[in-house]
């Protein structure tokens, strides 16, 4: 089981949860797969037409941003933590 963690602003697109749970593990591609099955729209929101992960969104496997440790194919061992965060921008 891999616990996926996301902010207020994502919560609208998984009912108010905030904490989720998914069976999927091996890479964090797999995890995303699985959240994109149960929860499509929230999926929308973290990865862009072509699958890959939006500019914007920031996502750390066990603390570790993804982006240095292998993106998409990062691994992701049963029992990791996954942050999801968007960035936030103001002015």
């Amino acid at each position: 089981m891999v616990t996926v963690l996301l902010p207020g602003p994502l919560r609208a697109e998984t009912g108010g949860e905030g904490r989720l749970t998914v069976v999927a593990s091996g890479t964090l591609g797999a995890v995303l797969d699985e959240l994109a099955t149960a929860w499509p729209r929230l999926a929308r929101r973290i990865r862009d037409e072509r699958g890959d992960l939006r500019r914007y969104v920031n996502v750390y496997v066990d603390g570790e941003d993804c982006r240095h440790v292998g993106g998409l194919a990062a691994p992701v061992t049963d029992g990791a933590e996954v942050q999801i965060l968007p960035s936030v921008a103001g002015g």
